[in-house]
């Protein structure tokens, strides 16, 4: 296992949860819910957060259909990972499978009793802290780096 901080992002379209991990990968957490509609102000504030953190990697995750295919939310983030891989540069980004991971973070939130209202601002950080979760526990499994790598292009 790779020693390090990582981030995590769920994309979504009204907001963007991120989370993060202690040096050692063992537990993550929440780190903010990130308003998404407008794309270049979001951009900025994830930039500020990388600063702060110093990520060794930032996980982001993608959405695919219960198949494994992908649709236009996936195109979407894969559109929204490139840039973050531009602005973050050197810091790797890579993709990991999201699917039900907004399902898995409901559910404990609900059964931490968390209101389905006032949840909707922290569901975002929750479905990060999970994707974060099951990338770290697929490098404790391979020894691999998780996902997909994000090429930068220019």
């Amino acid at each position: 296992m790779r020693r390090g901080r990582r981030l995590a992002i769920d994309v979504g379209d009204a907001r963007i949860g991120v989370a993060s991990c202690d040096p050692d990968g063992i537990l993550a957490t929440p780190v903010e819910t990130v308003p998404g509609r407008d794309v270049p102000a979001a951009h900025r504030r994830l930039g500020q957060i990388v600063e702060e953190y110093e990520p060794i990697e930032i996980i982001i995750g993608l959405p695919r259909s219960l198949g494994g295919g992908e649709g236009p939310a996936a195109a979407k983030v894969r559109a929204f990972a490139q840039e973050v891989a531009r602005s973050a540069a050197p810091i790797p980004v890579r993709l990991v499978d999201e699917r039900m991971t907004t399902v898995t973070a409901s559910q404990g939130l609900r059964a931490s009793g968390v209101k389905s209202k006032k949840g909707r601002s922290v569901i975002d950080q929750a479905a990060a802290v999970v994707i974060l979760q099951n990338a770290l526990e697929s490098e404790r499994a391979s020894g691999k780096a998780p996902g997909e790598g994000v090429e930068v292009v220019v």
